[in-house]
């Protein structure tokens, strides 16, 4: 599934002040990130803050990026949760003529046991018309799919083709690279790692802070696919600061201050998060700047 090679963007949702979708900032975000090398656009997800957006408001943000991308880049669809008949039931019920990929998360909340986890996504596979990127982020979802999992779930369904591996676990993601089916994705989805398991063999990241420096965070992925660490370490670096400022709240509060000071959206969040502190902010917009970017 080479459309999943490389930089993907976890989109977040602009919002106006008024708490309503800024959809002329969504498309310049859409467009600034197809000018500047990103490889695919994730809809829907954790940063998209997918939890507080409407059914209605969903499809309406499918429909505008589709409209926007106009078949440029691939886009992956985040549908995922902890109910699996409601989950299976969105995608029976989805338009997917403009989508190549479904991200789908592993249950949260519930805490499934490792078969949990795989009978849940064998329901969701059974259903799927599109290729499947598990989502493995234990810090939200408190369990951790483990890689014998994942690859029992790679095994026995072949649109299966993919993990979002975001559990900042250095040993696992080695683990999945040692184990993996031969054409089998691991991809990063922690921002810090990404380099890492991209020059241990990885097949890219699906990234937050990608969407505001995409030229230089998927140029930094290229090579580290390429395994050329050297070039790739010196934009890693470069790039550290402000990849750890992001998170250092809470995600989107922290991309969306950075895309903020870029003028592509405002920075409004919608309840249960709250925006980024004015310290932050700050410490954001100085970063920027020694990037040259403000």
């Amino acid at each position: 599934m080479t459309k999943f090679i490389g930089t993907g963007v976890a989109l977040i949702t602009p919002f106006k002040s008024d708490l309503s979708i800024d959809f002329d900032a969504l498309e310049r975000l859409v467009e600034y990130n197809i000018e500047n090398g990103t490889d695919y656009l994730v809809i829907s997800g954790t940063t998209g803050e997918s939890v507080t957006v409407t059914p209605e408001e969903k499809k309406e943000l499918v429909s505008f990026i589709a409209k926007v991308n106009n078949g440029r880049l691939p886009l992956v669809l985040g549908i995922g949760g902890n109910n699996t008949l409601a989950v299976v039931k969105e995608i029976q019920t989805t338009d997917f003529s403009a989508i190549d990929g479904i991200l789908s998360v592993s249950p949260y909340y519930s805490k499934p046991t490792q078969e949990g986890i795989y009978q849940h996504f064998k329901a969701i596979a059974e259903d799927s018309p599109l290729p499947i990127i598990l989502y493995n982020v234990p810090g939200r979802t408190s369990s951790n799919m483990l890689p014998t999992t994942t690859f029992r779930l790679a095994k026995d369904f072949d649109n299966i083709v993919a993990v979002k591996e975001a559990g900042n676990n250095v040993h696992q993601y080695l683990e999945l690279l040692r184990t993996k089916p031969k054409d089998f994705l691991i991809l990063s989805g922690d921002d810090d790692l990404a380099l890492g398991v991209a020059l241990a063999g990885g097949s890219g990241v699906i990234s937050v802070i990608g969407q505001a420096l995409p030229k230089e965070f998927s140029e930094m992925i290229r090579l580290g696919i390429a395994r050329k660490a050297k070039e790739a370490y010196d934009i890693h670096f470069k790039l550290m600061p402000v990849t750890g400022m992001i998170f250092s709240e809470n995600n989107p509060a922290g991309i969306k201050a950075v895309l903020s000071a870029l003028n592509i959206s405002k920075p409004h969040v919608r309840l249960p998060l709250v925006e980024a502190t004015d310290e932050l902010k700050e410490a954001i917009k100085v970063e920027l700047k020694s990037l040259g970017k403000s």
